[in-house]
This record gives structure tokens, C-alpha cells and sequence, in this order.
């Protein structure tokens, strides 16, 4: 299965050039998966950082820019689960305008419980797995 959502690229999100600003994806993906998190997963940032002392910071991030993205372009972004660990997910997210590939990013979360990494709690775990068994 496949989280997607949209975004309009925004005259912050660019350089001088007129693209993306390539630092600023980093943030465009942040944004899907918060978004992931809060309608797929059940947990927003929000309720995780306000006082549950819980998180999904990211441990690892690679990116690769296939074509610029510029002023006005609505950038669909597409995440889906590439593997699932015992307190880790690891996603892949591509961002495409029409057909065309912009940038594919692969970021490692992980879960984390009074600033320790633990294991997935038993309900996000199985909305974990049941969207990722979707892809299959």
C-alpha cells in the first residue's frame, strides 16, 4: 500500500533559481510522514511529543535528485514501508510531478520511549504491518 499526499511547492521552498532548494525536501518529507503517522498509524507528532516522552526520530536519511522542482509545481509525494524492525521502520518516499521522477528518499525511524529506542508499541506495530503486507 501506498500514503501519498500532495504538496505545492511555495516560493520558501526555493532558491534563487526559481527550484527547490534541495535541504527543503528533507522538510517536504518530514511532512508526509507526520501526516503518515497521524492518519495511518494512529499517533500525530503531537501526541507523541507533548508529554508521552515518545518519538520516531529519524537515524538515517539518504536522498538522491533525479530533476528540479520549481515555483507553482504540485509535488505528489508517495511513501511506503520498506522494512519493519523490532523498534525500527525504514520507508522509502518518491516525489513525482505528473510522470516524472524529482527526488527518492529512504529514511530509517525509530521508535522511541522516554529517549531509548523500544519496541513498537503492539497497536502501531500491526497498522505498521498491515499497510506494509498491502504493498505485497
Amino acid at each position: 500500500m501506498t500514503y501519498q499526499r500532495t504538496i505545492p511547492i511555495e516560493f520558501n521552498h526555493c532558491d534563487p533559481a526559481g527550484i527547490v532548494f534541495y535541504p527543503r525536501y528533507f522538510e517536504m518529507t518530514n511532512s508526509v510522514i507526520e501526516n503518515f503517522f497521524a492518519d495511518v498509524v494512529g499517533r500525530s507528532f503531537a501526541s507523541m511529543h507533548r508529554g508521552a516522552q515518545n518519538g520516531v526520530p529519524t537515524v538515517s536519511i539518504a536522498a538522491d535528485f533525479m530533476a528540479p522542482s520549481r515555483l507553482g509545481d504540485k509535488v505528489l509525494f508517495s511513501l511506503q514501508i520498506a522494512k519493519l524492525g523490532r523498534s525500527s521502520v525504514t520507508v522509502t518516499i518518491e516525489g513525482r510531478m505528473a510522470e516524472e521522477l524529482r527526488m527518492r528518499a529512504t529514511l530509517t525511524l525509530v521508535w522511541i520511549d522516554g529517549m531509548k529506542a523500544a519496541a513498537w508499541p503492539d497497536d502501531m506495530r500491526a497498522r505498521l504491518q498491515t499497510y506494509m503486507e498491502g504493498a505485497a
